[in-house]
């Protein structure tokens, strides 16, 4: 039982483990780290400052000078669950209910990032800074379903022995609290940051071909907290602490215990009787013993007897539960922290032909390794929990990423955009092997366009469509994404010749991920989850403003 709270509470905290507020793209990669981005996704093959990050190999197209762009976004997620299983019905604040929504709300007020270049004839020296993973923390009030319905079933346990008990205690003029549901607060929040560092170099060898070399430096840093409090057993409207329910089932076996005392005492007098009149009547005191009227209350001295040792044995496990679970009756606190890094080197081309351009990226797998540091002193049964267990390294890689893109300039002052990505999931190494749970990597499809309305001012837009390759055996709601489509809009104005400013506004909408859960039976904790419906399904807003520098 020990292990099953603590399964419970690192269950939950595992729900922040990633925590991208500022979610476009990959499954643990964000590819919005410029408002030229959220106001046309496709940027795969434009030339401009922000293709220090989407493409490199493009900006040595750009005129000679020092370029530097300020980029602020902010971020406001959701993510909800929703769980259909006859456990949440025991459960108070549900109302009889057997479905419960959970909703985690992530916000990120302050994403940075920045470009910069400096393109010197045929060369171009590039930095970026960005936060390409994570950018924010995610909070649940409610907690989540898979931690809820571990609780339902141990109630649902409990309420099983009380009625098994209440129905051989009645006989013996005793009873145990009746069980009839649960009630706990969950809480969890989770915190995650992925700081990334870009430098290269792009040279251009003529007016049509530019390549492009550099190296990506990830640093992760996580805090995750969890709390499970409030715990109580309920017996309609009242609640009672799991002590004060080990202590009155302890009580109700005392008293059955003291009345089979009692009616053995009768029973041992009845036949002492019994045997004395017989004996006076003639009979030895073997055939007295042999009387259907003594065989009948020896009978019953055994069986009484058998029902103490029941009782004792009974009484014996419940005592070692409650020792067990005395410590946690009011809820428990933990805390994780995580940090790590990886590098990996980013190669890309642009070429360049009549009004047409073309370019592809190249980011390599970054191999992360996040270290814990963690309240977890100990692994438990359930092997989830492991992922935070005190001083472990948990696998995190970063996906290699493939980027495609081409733009053809209809009219000198009108361009359209298309791109696309490809993520190789599969070949990453996640915590548990989780990657290969997936049928395959992410694919993203993108298509935008720009008009520049006066040689001062363009606006913008574009959309993007994402599609990752789930499983239901790869679905939970620790930790989860679901295929999208997204848009954006915005403009950019030149202040001067040194100065432009930009603003957007980019909007994910998600689908619905609908999947049956099979019974799941944890044999070595006793417990039993009946099967069940999960739907899971989020939203994502971002706002964002740059300033872009020509010296």
């Amino acid at each position: 039982m020990k292990r099953i709270r603590l399964s419970v509470v690192c269950a939950s905290m595992m729900l922040a483990a990633a925590t991208q507020t500022a979610h476009a793209g990959g499954i643990l990669t964000n590819t919005n780290q410029s408002i030229d981005f959220l106001r046309n996704p496709a940027r795969d093959a434009a030339i401009g400052l922000d293709g220090v990050y989407s493409n490199p190999a493009g900006v040595a197209f750009m005129p000679n000078g020092f370029h530097v762009a300020f980029n602020w976004q902010y971020a406001h997620q959701t993510r909800t669950t929703t769980w259909e299983n006859d456990l949440l019905k025991l459960g108070l604040k549900n109302n009889g209910s057997a479905t419960k929504e959970y909703e985690g709300v992530a916000n990120a007020p302050i994403i940075p990032s920045l470009q910069a270049a400096y393109n010197k004839d045929n060369w171009s020296f590039q930095f970026n800074f960005s936060v390409p993973g994570g950018g924010g923390k995610c909070e649940f009030d409610q907690g989540i379903g898979s931690f809820e319905t571990v609780v339902g079933a141990i109630t649902n346990k409990l309420i099983s022995t009380s009625n098994m008990l209440n129905a051989t205690l009645g006989q013996f003029n005793a009873s145990v609290p009746n069980v009839t549901g649960y009630d706990v607060d969950g809480y969890m929040k989770g915190q995650q940051y992925y700081f990334g560092v870009q430098i290269g170099a792009a040279h251009k060898f003529n007016e049509h071909l530019s390549v492009y070399g550099g190296l990506r430096l990830l640093y992760g840093t996580a805090s995750y907290e969890a709390r499970l409090n409030n715990i109580r057993v309920m017996n309609g409207s009242n609640g009672m602490t799991l002590p004060d329910y080990f202590e009155g089932v302890q009580n109700g076996l005392f008293a059955a215990g003291a009345d089979i005392s009692s009616k053995a005492t009768m029973v041992q007098a009845g036949i002492e009787q019994y045997v004395a009149a017989f004996m006076q009547a003639g009979m030895t005191q073997e055939q007295a013993m042999q009387t259907p009227e003594v065989q009948g209350l020896v009978q019953t001295g055994q069986q009484l007897a058998a029902a103490g040792q029941q009782l004792q044995g009974v009484g014996e496990q419940l005592s070692e539960s409650a020792e067990v679970l005395a410590p946690y009756a009011n809820g428990m606190n933990l805390k994780s922290d995580q940090k790590g890094w990886g590098i990996a080197p980013v190669i890309g081309i642009d070429y360049k032909t009549g009004a047409f351009n073309f370019a592809a990226k190249y980011e390599f797998k970054t191999r992360m390794r996040m270290k814990n540091n963690s309240d977890l002193l100990e692994a438990g049964v359930i092997d989830a929990m492991n992922k935070y267990e005190n001083g472990t390294s948990v696998p995190e890689d970063a996906p290699a990423l493939l980027a495609l893109g081409a733009q053809w300039s209809i009219v000198d002052n009108v361009r359209l955009n298309l791109g696309y990505h490809h993520f190789y999931d599969t070949d990453a190494h996640w915590y548990n092997n989780t990657q290969k749970l997936l049928d395959g990597g992410t694919n993203e499809y993108l298509a935008g366009v720009e008009w520049d309305i006066t040689p001062r001012l363009t606006v913008s837009g574009g959309g993007q469509l994402t599609r990752y390759q789930l499983t239901d055996a790869y679905m939970n709601d620790i930790s989860f994404v679901v295929s999208s489509y997204s848009f954006g809009f915005g403009l950019g104005y030149k202040v001067s010749d040194i100065v432009k400013l930009s603003a957007a506004y980019f909007q994910t909408n998600y689908e619905n991920y609908d999947m049956n859960t099979p019974e799941q039976n944890m044999a070595s904790l006793g417990l039993t989850i009946p099967a069940g419906k999960n739907s899971f399904t989020r939203t994502n807003r971002v706002l964002g403003v740059s300033c872009e520098l020509t010296f």
